[in-house]
C-alpha cells in the first residue's frame, strides 16, 4: 500500500498559504518530512489524520479517499501529534484499555491481550500500573507510539516525535520506529534532520507551503554543490549573514563555524567540507528563501 498525494493546497483565513499544490507519492517503511517551523508540516499531517479539511487537491491512501472516506482513514490510522492529550490519572493499562475500546476492541479478553502485547512492545510492562501523569517525556511518546497502533494500522503518523528526548531515549525511540516502519506507511514529520537520516529510505522537504525535494536522502546528497566551512570570530558573523550566502552556523568551542555551499572557495581560511544531509536541508530551504515572493 502507499499513499498518492496529488495537488494539495490549504489557505488559511489570514492569507497563510500553508499548502501549495503539494504533490507526493509515498510508498510503505519510513518517510521522512523535513521543514522549519512553519512550513507546512503540521498542517499536512492534520489533513492526512481527516482532523483538517483541504482546499484542493486528492490523497489516496491504497483505494481509499483520505480527504472523501474519513471514516475508513481513521479504521487504519494510527496518529501520534506533536502534543497528546491523555488521563493524568489515570494507568497506562487503563488508557490502552480505553483506547482500543474506542477502536472498536469489544471483547474484553481480547482487548486485554493486545494492551499487554503493545506495553511489551514499547517497553512498558513494568510501568503498566503507573499513572501518565509520571512518565517522563520518552515513556509519554512510547506510550503515544503503543496508542497509534492499536487496531493494525496501514498508515502511522507522527508529528516532531523526538523532541525534548534525551538521547538515550531517542535511540530507543528510532529503533521502535524503524521497527513498525516495515510493513506499513510511516510519515515522520520533524525539523530534526538526524531524525531522517537515522530513519528513513525516502524524504521530502517543505518550506513556506511549497514542496522543494522528494526522494531518496542518498539522492540529493549526490546533487549536492561542494561545501565549504572556515570557523571565524562571533563580531564577522552578521555580515556573513547579511550577504544571503551563509547556509548554516554552529558554535563549536565558542566560535561560529559558518558553512557555505560555493562552487570554489568562497575565500582565504575557507575548507572543503563533505556534504551531509544537513547541508541539502539547509541548502533547499535557504534557496527558498531567497527566491521571489511570487516564484
Amino acid at each position: 500500500m502507499q499513499l498518492e498525494i496529488r495537488g494539495l493546497s490549504k489557505t488559511y483565513g489570514n492569507g497563510v498559504k500553508a499548502l501549495d499544490n503539494v504533490s507526493l507519492t509515498i510508498p510503505t517503511g519510513m518517510f521522512g518530512l523535513l521543514g522549519p517551523n512553519g512550513a507546512g508540516k503540521s498542517t499536512l499531517m492534520r489533513i492526512l489524520a481527516t482532523l483538517q479539511e483541504a482546499d484542493a487537491g486528492t490523497a489516496m491512501l491504497g483505494t481509499i479517499d483520505v480527504l472523501k472516506q474519513k471514516d475508513e482513514v481513521r479504521k487504519v490510522l494510527g496518529y501520534l501529534p506533536q502534543e497528546f492529550g491523555v488521563y493524568p490519572r489515570v494507568s497506562a493499562f487503563e488508557m490502552l484499555d480505553h483506547i482500543a475500546l474506542l477502536k472498536g476492541v469489544t471483547q474484553r479478553g481480547e482487548r486485554k491481550a493486545l494492551v499487554e502485547a503493545l506495553l511489551q512492545r514499547v517497553n512498558l510492562w513494568e510501568q503498566r500500573k503507573r499513572r501518565l501523569s509520571g512518565f517522563s517525556g520518552g515513556m509519554k511518546q512510547r506510550f503515544g507510539i503503543a496508542q497509534s497502533l492499536i487496531g493494525e494500522p496501514k498508515l502511522i503518523i507522527v508529528d516532531e516525535p523526538t523532541a525534548g528526548l534525551d538521547p538515550g531515549e531517542r535511540n530507543r525511540f528510532y529503533n521502535l520506529l524503524t521497527e513498525i516502519g516495515e510493513n506499513v506507511v510511516v510519515i515522520l514529520s520533524t525539523h530534526i534532520v538526524q531524525d531522517v537520516q537515522e530513519l528513513c529510505s525516502n524524504m521530502a522537504i517543505i518550506n513556506k507551503g511549497k514542496l522543494l525535494y522528494a526522494g531518496p536522502p542518498d539522492s540529493a546528497l549526490r546533487d549536492m554543490r561542494e561545501g565549504w566551512e572556515k570557523t571565524i570570530a562571533k563580531a564577522e558573523l552578521d555580515a556573513y549573514v547579511n550577504s544571503g550566502k551563509l547556509i548554516s552556523n554552529k558554535l563549536v568551542a565558542g566560535k561560529p563555524i559558518i558553512h557555505l555551499l560555493n562552487d570554489g572557495s568562497p575565500g582565504e581560511g575557507f575548507v572543503t567540507a563533505e556534504p551531509s544531509l544537513e547541508d541539502v536541508f539547509f541548502g533547499f530551504i535557504h534557496a527558498s528563501n531567497q527566491a521571489p515572493v511570487n516564484a
